[in-house]
């Protein structure tokens, strides 16, 4: 029995406009005023269409690979700007626009199951917004249900939403959690994610097998006992 469905509503606030109206109800907007983890937006984000977007990022793509000294002509090269910017607008960066927010279906806990439910290693890419290099790792992800439970695929698409934009680790543990706690209702949330970043192993100090961990926990999962519950489930062969 499906209670409650979650409609496709921005989970960002925009750069000009810190104050996002959300209240606690699923499907409806949280308050974030001053949030230091919205994605950062001008007000007209999402004023040109996905081929107008497309268009001029093909465009300025050209000249950049021109001013590198590429020949254009070259019938291996000629189409990548164009491939570029399809890649841009309709995959790694489809998380910036609310439209590709996914459905989320919440079902009544009718088992009246009470214990953590972890969903692991949720496979994760996004890039990084300083260098536009790759970040690559897992994500996991739990919650102590409350009236209602959610279908566990629902929980990877929400790490891959978020994943998809330019984006800081800490700011998509953080997006994560708050979008948790929104759809569920509840506080009862953990984020752990463990990435390795190609800013830091294809330049810079190049280090390979360099990772980052972040983790943010909520309500229950505070408690020093029911996050090492979690963790251990997560490291779990």
């Amino acid at each position: 029995m499906v209670i409650s469905d979650i409609s496709n509503l921005p989970p960002t606030a925009h750069k000009d406009e810190v104050t996002e109206t959300r209240s606690t109800t699923p499907g409806a907007p949280v308050q974030q005023e001053g949030s230091s983890y919205a994605t950062p937006l001008r007000k007209d984000a999402f004023e040109l269409s996905d081929g107008e977007k497309m268009k001029t990022i093909e465009g300025h793509f050209k000249e950049i690979m021109k001013t590198l000294g590429l020949d254009m002509t070259d019938d291996s090269l000629k189409g990548t700007p164009g491939r570029v910017a399809k890649m841009f607008v309709k995959e790694i960066f489809g998380g910036l626009n609310p439209a590709s927010y996914p459905k989320i279906s919440l079902f009544e806990n009718k088992f009246q199951y009470r214990r953590m439910l972890v969903e692991r290693n949720i496979p994760l890419y996004s890039f990084c917004e300083h260098h536009f290099l790759p970040i690559y790792g897992k994500a996991h992800v739990a919650y102590i249900p409350n009236g209602k439970v959610i279908g566990l695929s629902k929980l990877n698409r929400i790490v891959d939403h978020f994943a998809r934009r330019p984006q800081v680790q800490e700011r998509l543990t953080m997006q994560i959690a708050d979008e948790l706690r929104r759809v569920l209702g509840v506080e009862d949330v953990a984020v752990y994610i463990d990435a390795q970043h190609m800013c830091v192993q294809a330049r810079g100090v190049h280090h390979d097998h360099a990772s980052t961990t972040t983790a943010e926990y909520g309500g229950k999962f505070l408690n020093e006992y029911t996050r090492n519950e979690f963790l251990q489930a997560i490291k779990a062969q």
